[in-house]
């Protein structure tokens, strides 16, 4: 057999145990995100039912979750804390570190204690991280695969974050946008794979969307306004950005951990017994939002929203700085919808000119998120994939860019970008 033969057999190889492995990488990634977005859903429901009839436990819940995770973590988890989006980006950087197995357990159960418990984030980054290191053990199994463990590793979040908020598009676009940053024959073979796999099992299960909208129309006289909302979303994402910065820094200089826990625990609980709104991931919330329709703009409104939205970023920094798992997506999502629902309520009530409130709501929505990762076509993708409609395409991939681009001009870094070597 001639080299050049030779090498097209064992290029076939490497080609079909790639295709193998995208496939169990998927099913396997699929079926654990899906598990962790319904045990969560019920038992975050079920916890804050309780809460709100019995408001102690606003107190209560949050303690015992974040006493949970730090026992789980340090005695079946090496007592390594999460790092989050960062450790995939340790992994993806560099030849020698990789995701160890112990994350897939460790980001699944600490994400589930974490939002049912009231933690104020979401099971989104214990998602990725989780599916990631389903990636990277099955890169370390076969030699072959030495030079493609980020296509691997996206795999596994592609099917992650496809399951999430039943959107293929968004699923390989955030693998592209935030961790990859690159494209090759390979990552497009593999996460294509991971996104076949995916959207099968969504159609099987009949996955119903987690937002259920109709969307009728939106107006070009809007426009000026959509531009506003995207300003306005850039430094809401930015203040998210810097609020979980700020408390991981100050939590960061308390040498006890139990301290960590009791601060950061009373600081949610507070908050959650002043705006149950907040508790969890606040998808529940932000339901109760879309079916409002036109709100009265009085002082009660205006002050709601203005705390939540205040205090969104503070609680959800607490909950990350004391040791719960998760990131900004969700809360990005949560400051979103009431940042629009408020800037569409004071236009109508003050300037007389019957914008659409939905409208604003799913714009925010996407506009944060966009500024808080820097991922105009992901958030996009997502939120159309969440209310399965996609009237609002333009309006929202507009939006997306400009809030985008404000938070850059205002600060350049995310959450998962920022390093405490940089200076500010």
């Amino acid at each position: 057999m001639s080299f050049t033969n030779l090498r097209k057999y064992f290029n076939v190889i490497l080609v079909q145990k790639l295709i193998v492995a995208a496939l169990l990488i998927s099913i396997l990634s699929s079926f654990l995100a899906i598990t962790l977005k319904h045990i969560t859903e019920y038992l975050e429901h079920s916890f804050l039912v309780k809460a709100t009839k019995q408001n102690f436990l606003m107190f209560v819940f949050p303690l015992v979750g974040l006493f949970v995770i730090y026992f789980m973590r340090q005695y079946l988890f090496k007592r390594k804390e999460n790092k989050g989006i960062k450790e995939i980006f340790d992994a993806t950087k560099s030849k020698n570190k990789s995701l160890p197995l112990y994350k897939v357990p460790s980001h699944f159960i600490n994400g589930l204690f974490t939002v049912a418990f009231g933690g104020s984030t979401g099971i989104e980054v214990s998602t990725v991280v989780s599916t990631a290191a389903i990636g990277a053990a099955t890169h370390k199994k076969e030699n072959q695969f030495r030079n493609y463990k980020t296509e691997l590793i996206c795999a596994g979040i592609t099917a992650g974050i496809t399951i999430l908020f039943s959107s293929p598009i968004a699923g390989i676009l955030f693998s592209m946008e935030v961790i990859a940053k690159k494209k090759n024959k390979v990552f497009f073979l593999t996460n294509g794979i991971a996104v076949l796999v995916t959207y099968s099992l969504l159609l099987i299960l009949e996955e119903e969307p987690l937002f259920s909208l109709i969307i009728k129309s939106w107006n070009y006289y809007a426009i000026p306004y959509f531009i506003l909302l995207g300003i306005l979303a850039g430094y809401n994402s930015v203040l998210l950005t810097k609020m979980v910065l700020f408390f991981k820094k100050q939590f960061g200089e308390i040498e006890n951990d139990f301290h960590k826990i009791l601060i950061g625990s009373l600081i949610i609980g507070t908050l959650l017994f002043i705006f149950p709104q907040l508790y969890g991931d606040g998808y529940h919330a932000m339901k109760s939002l879309f079916v409002l329709n036109n709100p009265t703009f009085n002082f009660s409104f205006v002050a709601t929203f203005f705390g939540i939205l205040i205090l969104k970023p503070i609680i959800t920094s607490a909950t990350l700085a004391s040791g719960g798992d998760g990131g900004v997506f969700a809360p990005s999502l949560f400051i979103g919808a009431f940042l629009g629902l408020l800037l569409a309520t004071f236009l109508n009530t003050v300037f007389n000119v019957n914008v659409i409130p939905i409208n604003f709501m799913i714009l925010g929505m996407a506009a944060v998120l966009s500024a808080s990762l820097h991922a105009p076509y992901t958030s996009l993708f997502l939120v159309c994939g969440m209310i399965n409609d996609y009237t609002l395409f333009f309006p929202i991939l507009m939006v997306c860019f400009v809030a985008k681009y404000t938070s850059k001009f205002v600060y350049p870094y995310t959450v998962y970008t920022y390093s405490a070597t940089v200076v500010k």
